[in-house]
């Protein structure tokens, strides 16, 4: 039985791919490693924590310069690697990122472009023919979550109170509205899309499995087979449409798919 002594992403990644060796040449915050899923190799990328971190303010899992470019070196060679074969390789995202970091450094070398890069580098993939699968397994927050696995052509997460989604912290947002962290929440509960818990995310109709897991920190042998029964299924999906039109059909997103409609109609 594992134990909680490693992130939720770093935790899964060894769940997933066990004693699979890790991808080299990589800043020891982005872990990368391929494993065999459902009779076909599957390349499997996450983000940890580095306490060593060269930018302190990446230190704690967060997605920063170092790590920004490093998914999108793994991602692009991945696609790279494959491009002459018929069918691409699977590539799961492990979603475990508190935030992008914050700071000064980070700002003045473009940390904006790095994150860029790595979606770019995951749409890039989807658009090739890689299924690119998130598999939300803890913080999917900010600016972190639009560069590790937003892109994928599906979203998994676990129906857990330790998921949480959204595109600022609950003390940034309580802020930025003039608002006590209460106050903010009380509010979040009435309107979906700001609310942080996985329950109103998947209102959103962005999720393509939302799983019960009896214990996302120590998963059990039954665990590990739902979520790779998940992922297979995505996968499968993904291969039969790589569109991402499989995300407005949630009743939270009826005007977004009523704008496109009648924007369609008008041009």
């Amino acid at each position: 039985m594992m134990t909680h002594s490693v992130s939720r992403g770093e935790l899964w990644l060894q769940t997933l791919a066990p004693n699979a060796q890790r991808l080299e040449g990589l800043c020891p915050s982005v872990q990368a490693a391929d494993a065999e899923l459902n009779g076909e190799t599957t390349r499997f990328i996450a983000v940890v924590p580095d306490a060593n971190n060269h930018f302190p303010r990446a230190a704690q899992g967060e997605v920063g310069l170092l790590e920004g470019w490093t998914l999108a070196k793994v991602v692009s060679e991945t696609i790279a690697a494959d491009a002459d074969k018929a069918v691409k390789r699977p590539i799961v995202a492990v979603i475990d990122v508190p935030s992008q970091a914050y700071g000064r450094r980070e700002e003045a070398f473009g940390i904006h472009q790095a994150l860029a890069g790595a979606a770019g580098a995951y749409a890039n993939a989807r658009l090739a023919g890689h299924p690119v699968i998130g598999l939300i397994v803890g913080k999917a927050m900010s600016g972190a979550f639009l560069a590790h696995g937003y892109q994928a052509n599906r979203l998994i997460a676990f129906n857990d109170t330790g998921v949480l989604i959204h595109a600022m912290g609950k003390e940034s947002a309580a802020r930025i509205t003039l608002r006590t962290v209460e106050a903010l929440e009380k509010l979040a509960a009435t309107i979906p899309p700001m609310a942080y818990d996985i329950s109103n995310y998947a209102t959103l109709g962005l999720l393509e499995n939302l799983l019960d897991i009896s214990n996302p920190d120590a998963p059990t042998d039954s665990d590990l087979t739902q979520v790779k029964t998940a992922l297979q299924q995505a996968i499968n999906d993904a291969r039969q449409d790589a569109t991402l039109k499989s995300r407005l059909g949630a009743d939270n997103r009826r005007s977004s798919a009523l704008v496109r409609e009648r924007m369609r109609a008008s041009w």
